[in-house]
């Protein structure tokens, strides 16, 4: 019975589809989600975010600013397939939710508005995309709007995202006469009425038959120069069967060699059910990816998505709700059950598990169990933490917590009322939980408690939630920026000794350190910053107190010479060294590592850095000198400025610091008519005048 049993529940995983919405900041990503809870029967009416009605935004901050705040989990069904959906954040300063959500998926849809074409948080989430290895289809979205353009929104794809556009549709109609598609594969047309929901099929209209042709026979072509069997039967047949060439672009859409390109305007409900079609064909279902890797002790293990192999979860978000503080999961393997107790491994404490949850967003269904390849919520654990892994109790896993970056922008907070300081203390805590990529600590010198996040907005919404969510009137000061420190010349042959004797047992240690300069590529979070190497001979220096060393080196990072700021781009090689036979100790050398390097720093040559950002900001075309003069005295490098639709689009590389109130000065300078994105590029040296 057990056999049979998991034999269904293995099979069922084949129709399981776990997938995000990535997008640019209002590209249309809820509103594609909407549509897709829509066409699945999951609602019954359209949500529409200028109404504040979408089911995803639920949170009264997103629909107060019209934009995705939170990832929101909702599932549904199509064609026989339970598709786990995740809507994300398209604002850079929410991009952590991006990364958690990211570290869970199979798949994705990666939305673009078909007038600007791949912009830059666009390209800033499939970077991340790249970096997990997440399948994606591509949803050129709004093409019933002026000035939309299929073609130039797939060329933008190409050249910006340096993958190979599968076009599998030819839109019919253009711009507010946009009607439909013709499907390539099965060249038929697909038209929806006015008022319609569902597409009626047909022949291709007789003024696209070449173009369809022509559009086929190139999508043939591309597919064959990167798939061997469909290389093949091209060579022998000059054209490929509608079952190789659907084949033929599910495998490379999963290896990642190329992306299947749909189109649509997900407002008046065209080309969703396509959609839907080509995420059940060609997107991975849990059984189609790779067994998931974790750590036992110091050996990499695998495991499989099994039903019955030992439970193994990754918990990606926290949330706490009226109905209790909800842990969202990502079953990897393995089965749990209501009541059932796990192992919280990081914290190696069991948690039980009360209540399991199918997600709607901000509404539950309970279940009796998950499985592997399920996204579920469950209510009961007390204390674990996002990125912790929660795994059968007789079966420990570690498994790789998604990458967290480092806040860049600090506000101090306060309570109005010094009553409530304990109140605000025991928010920011569980903000805290809720939000990985905020930070909470207090300055040292003034005593300030200050929140530190990925931008200005970040920190608006969480104070906000403050305020909404636990009734607290909080002051918040003026944002700073996170400063870093770097080595601009460094200093060779530094030698420390550090000799203490206090009667009883000594401390000596002895080390000579080159101090350098290291520019590490930059791959977004979690990218090397600082790089230790020994190349002492002879023994000179136990393994052991080497590492020591490096430790000692890590605790000088923390506060640098020109400001207290941390120190990156830093290449330590331990040269020499020299031990006592009784004095030396792990302890030692930690302790003449860390000065060693305080010492290094403040005789090499340091450098500000300040963080910098790309700014878009699109604007009328009589409005561009103003902004331009703007943006140089921000200290902003205009890099290019290119017309589109009526307007200016300007792109400029501008210092983090000088953009806060940015917002408002563009409005006065547009009439309110001008708009701007950033996207974080990392940091750059800041000029003498600023200081942190």
């Amino acid at each position: 019975m057990r056999t049979e049993q998991h034999r269904q529940l293995t099979s069922a995983l084949d129709a399981v589809r776990n997938l995000g919405i990535l997008a640019h900041v209002d590209a249309g990503k809820t509103t594609v989600t909407e549509r897709i809870l829509y066409a699945t029967g999951t609602t019954h009416k359209r949500g529409e975010v200028h109404d504040g009605t979408t089911i995803t935004d639920f949170d009264s901050q997103e629909r107060d600013r019209g934009i995705t705040i939170f990832a929101a989990a909702v599932s549904c069904t199509w064609a026989g397939h339970r598709i786990n959906l995740i809507d994300t954040p398209g604002h850079v300063d929410f991009a952590d939710e991006v990364e958690r959500s990211l570290r869970v998926l199979d798949g994705a849809i990666a939305v673009f508005d078909a007038v600007a074409g791949v912009e830059p948080q666009s390209e800033s989430v499939w970077r991340q995309a790249d970096r997990h290895a997440v399948p994606r289809i591509a949803f050129v979205n709004k093409l019933d709007r002026t000035g939309a353009d299929l073609d130039t929104a797939v060329t933008s794809i190409r050249e910006r995202l340096h993958t190979v556009p599968l076009v599998v549709q030819l839109p019919i109609g253009r711009e507010e006469g946009f009607r439909g598609v013709v499907d390539l594969l099965r060249m038929r047309a697909l038209v929806w009425a006015d008022g319609c929901d569902t597409y009626e099929e047909g022949d291709v209209p007789a003024e696209l038959r070449d173009e369809a042709r022509r559009r086929r026979r190139l999508l043939e072509e591309t597919v064959a120069e990167l798939h061997p069997a469909a290389l093949e039967e091209f060579c022998a047949r000059a054209e490929l069967s509608g079952p190789t060439l659907s084949g033929a672009l599910r495998d490379l859409t999963r290896t990642g060699e190329g992306v299947v390109v749909l189109c649509g305007s997900a407002y008046r409900n065209r080309g969703v059910e396509p959609l839907l079609e080509a995420v059940v064909a060609y997107l991975p279902s849990p059984s189609d990816v790779p067994p998931v890797r974790g750590m036992l002790g110091d050996a990499v293990q695998e495991r499989a998505a099994d039903p019955a192999a030992p439970f193994a979860a990754l918990a990606f978000k926290v949330n706490a709700t009226a109905t209790g503080r909800l842990t969202y999961l990502r079953v990897y393997s393995g089965t749990i059950g209501k009541g059932e107790t796990v192992l919280d491994v990081g914290a190696r404490r069991g948690e039980r598990i009360g209540r399991i949850l199918r997600v709607q967003a901000d509404r539950h269904v309970d279940v009796d169990a998950a499985v592997a390849g399920d996204i579920v919520a469950v209510i009961g654990p007390k204390a674990v933490r996002a990125g912790a892994t929660l795994c059968a109790p007789d079966a420990p896993l570690v498994l790789e917590p998604p990458t967290v970056a480092d806040p860049v922008v600090s506000v101090s907070v306060e309570a109005r009322r010094s009553t409530d300081t304990e109140r605000l203390m025991a928010a920011l805590v569980r903000l805290v939980e809720e939000d990985p990529s905020l930070a909470v600590r207090t300055d040292s010198e003034t005593g300030q408690t200050l929140l530190s996040g990925m931008g200005e907005l970040h920190l608006e919404v969480a104070a906000e939630k403050i305020r909404r969510a636990h009734g607290l009137e909080v002051r918040v000061g003026r944002p700073q920026v996170a400063y870093r420190e770097t080595v601009a010349r460094g200093v060779s042959g530094l030698v420390y000794r550090h000799v203490k004797q206090d009667g009883g047992a000594g401390q000596f240690a002895h080390v000579v350190i080159d101090v350098e300069p290291w520019e590490g590529e930059d791959e977004g979070p979690g990218a090397v910053e600082f790089v230790f190497r020994s190349v002492v001979g002879g023994g000179r220096v136990p393994p052991e107190y080497v590492r020591a060393v490096e430790a000692g080196c890590r605790d000088a990072l923390v506060e640098g010479p020109i400001g207290g700021h941390p120190v990156t781009g830093v290449r330590v090689t331990l040269t020499d060294g020299a031990t006592h036979p009784k004095d030396s100790s792990e302890m030692a050398f930690r302790t003449a590592g860390r000065f060693a390097l305080r010492e290094a720093l403040r005789s090499s040559e340091m450098v500000l850095l300040e963080p910098v950002v790309e700014l878009t900001a699109t604007v009328p075309g009589e409005a561009v000198g103003g902004v331009l003069g703007d943006l140089a005295a921000r200290r902003g490098r205009v890099s290019g400025s290119t017309a589109r639709a009526g307007a200016a689009v300007i792109t400029a590389t501008v210092p983090l610091a000088e953009l806060f109130g940015y917002a408002t000065r563009l409005r006065s300078r547009t009439q309110g008519r001008g708009t701007f994105t950033t996207r974080a590029t990392g940091y750059a040296p800041a000029p003498a005048s600023v200081s942190g």
